[in-house]
């Protein structure tokens, strides 16, 4: 029998690592990403099994990435591996297509059985979080935008994301495949719509509300 398929993404190469010696024998890893834009290039082309990765990630966080995944390869389950504990952030990941989450100080412990119950199509959630799966809502998954604070869309987050990560116009632009100047459009529709005035205000709004990673 063939070995299910992983894919891996996170920013830190030690924590990569980490997971593919501890999965390697049981599973196929067949890709690994340390940002965001990355994985979702990779996952769509390879149409794995299942994804781990981290919701705090370059470029491109993990929510947004596994939704733009689920366009291309909507069998591929979800397994987010993460520091955080924040019940907003975990109802997240769960509307953007998450079946599991594991906190990292348990993954060691914890990810086997975790994918096991993800990929016979249950739900998997560190018990140390103390959540019950019916408290996600999983019947109505949805873009997640909650998190985000207000309605925001796909680009003018991915947008957001990347202004707050210190990339210049220019540099989103190519990020992104568009013109300066509709970085310029997004960039001000973005100000208004949140009733901010400076990139320094919209980064601190990206980072409080899950957008980019806080040591960006």
């Amino acid at each position: 029998m063939s070995k299910m398929r992983l894919y891996l993404a996170d920013d830190h190469p030690l924590i990569l690592e980490g997971l593919k010696s501890l999965l390697m024998n049981d599973f196929e890893i067949c890709g690994t990403a340390r940002n965001g834009r990355d994985l979702v290039t990779g996952a769509s082309e390879l149409k794995p099994d299942c994804v781990l990765l981290d919701i705090s990630m370059p470029l491109l966080n993990g929510i947004e990435a596994a939704q733009q995944i689920r366009k291309s390869s909507p069998q591929t389950r979800f397994v987010f591996v993460t520091q955080s504990s924040d019940r907003e952030y975990i109802r997240a990941a769960f509307q953007g297509g998450a079946s599991g989450y594991v906190i990292k100080q348990s993954v060691a412990t914890e990810i086997n059985c975790a994918l096991e119950s993800v990929l016979s199509g249950r739900v998997y959630i560190s018990p140390d979080l103390e959540i019950d799966p019916s408290e996600l809502n999983l019947e109505s998954r949805s873009s997640a935008t909650r998190l985000f604070g207000k309605p925001l869309t796909q680009r003018q987050r991915e947008v957001l994301q990347l202004v707050s990560e210190g990339k210049s116009n220019k540099d989103v632009a190519h990020i992104l495949g568009v013109s300066v100047k509709t970085v310029d459009f997004h960039k001000a529709a973005i100000m208004r719509e949140l009733g901010l005035r400076s990139t320094a205000q919209l980064t601190q709004y990206a980072i409080a509300h899950g957008i980019c990673p806080a040591y960006s």
